[in-house]
């Protein structure tokens, strides 16, 4: 293994290729993401790159087109809202987009690094992903940007991302339902280990605490900001022996869930049951009953992302982290628990 550290930015190719004993083509081939090489001599060859502190020179910017966007899986309507800021904002600025499918909700499979560097973009958008701090620094040495939207946990502060103020949003969910009467609230959060989850969490919390009213643990669910996730927790939580007045479904899919399990059991939104739901997708307006829920401002957390990307290419970035606010929307899911 390679311990020297001599971080120098005057290293060329060929010291790489010296110091691991590989020829310069086998270097190239690793360092243009080719196939054609084995997993040890990439692995090697990679090492002496990040340890040497190797830098490719930075691609001119008529070569630089392209930004890619790695969701864990694209099927919903939030990850289209999210892709719709991104396409509209790099299409002005001359840019195409690429979509990936890889990892889970907080990070990339291992092979992605690997593809990311044979394509080259300007810039990746990884929606909740992290990176580890080997995948950032192998990135850097290409030259190659990225930023988290919507981080799963807590960002680095040398590393950019943008995100919603979630716990505003559980807290104002939470005092909405408060303010027109209901005690029992319950709540399906998202997956415990994302931090937006947490957060909207904190803020039901924080809400109910305000009224004095203790948290129930019986009328908290996890789920896995999906419609079916929310349709089997609220079941759960419809079926208790002293049911909520009202449900803060976490997101606008799991609210959505909701609203299936309320039908099957016949109970009346909003005169038996409000909801809230979370993120204020474009259905969300036209269920029925219309349904409140807090605004996140998806495409504009989507456009700020492009441009911070393109702002760090150009230089001229001022803030690695952005957080927007978000709002309440109240429409006709809710009601005052007595009506």
């Amino acid at each position: 293994m390679l311990k020297e550290n001599v971080a120098n930015t005057t290293v060329q190719l060929s010291d790489i290729a010296a110091k691991t004993g590989f020829s310069l083509s086998t270097v190239s081939k690793v360092l243009n993401g080719r196939s054609d090489v084995s997993e040890r001599t990439r692995q090697t060859i990679t090492e002496a790159i990040e340890t040497y502190g190797y830098h490719r020179r930075v691609r001119s910017s008529k070569n630089r087109k392209l930004i890619e966007v790695v969701f864990q899986k694209f099927d919903s309507l939030w990850c289209l809202e999210i892709l719709r800021g991104i396409l509209t904002e790099a299409q002005a600025h001359g840019l195409s987009v690429i979509t990936t499918e890889s990892g889970d909700e907080t990070h990339p499979d291992s092979s992605w690094v690997n593809g990311v560097i044979h394509r080259q973009p300007l810039g990746v958008i990884l929606i909740f992903s992290n990176l580890t701090v080997k995948e950032t620094r192998l990135l850097h040495s290409y030259n190659i940007n990225y930023l988290t939207l919507d981080p799963s946990g807590t960002p680095s502060p040398d590393n950019m991302s943008v995100q919603a103020d979630n716990w505003t949003g559980g807290v104002i969910a939470t005092r909405h339902l408060l303010d027109l009467g209901h005690k029992r609230i319950g709540i399906i959060t998202g997956p415990n280990q994302m931090m937006c989850s947490r957060a909207r969490f904190d803020g039901y919390k924080a809400a109910l605490n305000e009224h004095g009213i203790p948290l129930d643990r019986k009328l908290v669910r996890e789920g896995d900001f999906t419609t079916q996730c929310g349709y089997r927790e609220a079941l759960s939580l419809l079926k208790e022996p002293n049911p909520p007045t009202a449900i803060f479904g976490g997101c606008d899919l799991q609210s959505m869930g909701v609203y299936e399990a309320a039908r099957r059991m016949r109970i009346r939104i909003p005169e038996d049951l409000s909801v809230v739901g979370f993120d204020d997708i474009q259905t969300s307006a036209f269920m029925g009953p219309a349904m409140t829920t807090v605004h996140q401002p998806l495409q504009e957390m989507a456009v700020m992302a492009t441009n911070m990307l393109i702002d760090k290419e150009k230089g001229t970035i001022t803030n690695n982290q952005v957080v927007l606010p978000t709002s309440l929307k109240v429409r006709n899911s809710t009601a005052p628990v007595d009506a």
